[in-house]
């Protein structure tokens, strides 16, 4: 719509033009007298770039007459009232203008270009070709600013994930920047907070174990009475809650992500139980690679399987791969879950067995460790029904 409107303005400059050009010469014509016109003509010609010749007046022919370049005929026909004549001649590049004066015709030869501009191309091509450079200009600005958005993302994804990043930097845009240092002081403060706290666990569980030693030592000295015997059950409660603990504190610590079959991992976890006599069996295995945490991912299957074997005595694992992602699955055939209790129970220390005893409950760790390194993993856990009624675990991980 635009070039059609910038075309039309531009052949009605030229048409105007063209137009005025010829009137007003064709009036100089009428007042000068015959013999000053041919140095009048010379004059018009070397000035308008147009041919200026004189024949009698009955060569006019009005069939020569034409309906093209309809814009110019009617800026000519406002102008002046002489008849004229208008075709295309030289193969289309000229356009001859006949007009019939009272003693003679005037013929008049003009390049079409003066009506039809070829700039008007020029222009639309070099609007575009201007627009693209922006463009493009545009595209490598934004990508100079998307980069470090990017990095802060990849930055703190890897941070969800346990995974350092040392060479990031906070670089790029001013509100970039700061956004980049304010997680920056983030990360060293929620990694303060992880270091205090695992050492603070890990500490107070140390410190415990030494009396525990003492006790121990003490019971052994007292024999095998009955008391010595409730006395000992305590005491390995106690070593079980601090083992607990130290898990909960230790959380993945520093280990390193590998490379592995995922696949073999869960076979060999569910081998394990099978040794034991205990009812797991591993129902389908999809083959799936992906960057683990041995010593981490296994402890939290364990205490996934743990759980499922105390509270449904039988427990079914599954493996299924799916768009950039797999799924593990740890069914039982126990009493499951509440609804309402299935976000609450992934809190620390949190138990639903009312009795606190720990061969019933556990001390309220397990399922808490296992979502710390599942999301350190990047995936997701959560709680469902499973097919025969009990729990089911749903793991989902990003390949």
């Amino acid at each position: 719509m635009f070039f059609d409107r910038h075309w039309e303005t531009v052949k009605g400059y030229l048409a105007s033009n063209l137009a005025g050009e010829i009137t007003f010469f064709v009036k100089q014509i009428e007042r000068t007298p015959t013999s000053q016109r041919n140095n009048m003509a010379i004059d018009f010609e070397a000035a308008n770039e147009m041919d200026v010749a004189f024949e009698p007046a009955d060569s006019f022919k009005p069939s020569y007459a034409t309906t093209e370049f309809p814009e110019f005929q009617n800026r000519l026909r406002a102008k002046m009232t002489e008849p004229y004549t208008l075709r295309r001649i030289g193969g289309g590049e000229l356009i001859e203008i006949r007009i019939k004066l009272p003693a003679e015709v005037l013929k008049l030869k003009a390049r079409v270009k003066r009506l039809e501009s070829r700039t008007t191309l020029i222009f639309f091509l070099w609007m575009i070709g201007a627009s693209s450079v922006l463009l493009f200009i545009a595209v490598l600005f934004l990508r100079n600013q998307i980069r470090p958005i990017r990095s802060l993302a990849e930055a703190a994804d890897n941070f969800g994930r346990g995974v350092d990043t040392p060479g990031f930097r906070p670089h790029g845009a001013t509100e970039v920047r700061k956004a980049a240092r304010a997680f920056v002081i983030m990360r060293e403060r929620i990694s303060r907070q992880l270091r205090t706290r695992t050492e603070m666990l890990a500490g107070i569980s140390h410190d415990l174990r030494t009396p525990l030693t003492r006790m121990k030592l003490q019971l052994a000295m007292l024999g095998d009475g009955e008391a010595a015997k409730e006395l000992s059950d305590d005491v390995q409660q106690m070593e079980h809650m601090i083992a607990e603990y130290l898990d909960f504190a230790r959380g993945e610590g520093r280990e390193e992500a590998v490379r592995i079959s995922l696949t073999d991992l869960l076979r060999d976890v569910v081998e394990d139980y099978q040794r034991l006599k205990s009812a797991v069996k591993l129902a389908s295995a999809a083959e799936v690679q992906m960057d683990v945490r041995v010593s981490g991912f296994r402890r939290m299957l364990h205490n996934l399987i743990d759980n499922a074997l105390r509270y449904g005595k039988e427990c079914t694992v599954n493996l299924s791969a799916i768009s950039n992602a797999c799924e593990i699955t740890i069914d039982d055939a126990g009493t499951g879950i509440p609804e309402d209790k299935r976000e609450e129970v992934f809190r620390p220390f949190s138990r639903l067995e009312a009795s606190r005893n720990i061969k019933t409950g556990g001390v309220g760790l397990g399922l808490s460790i296992a979502r710390d390194i599942v999301l350190a993993h990047g995936g997701s856990i959560t709680l469902g029904t499973s097919p025969a009624g009990g729990l089911r675990v749903l793991i989902r991980l990003p390949l």
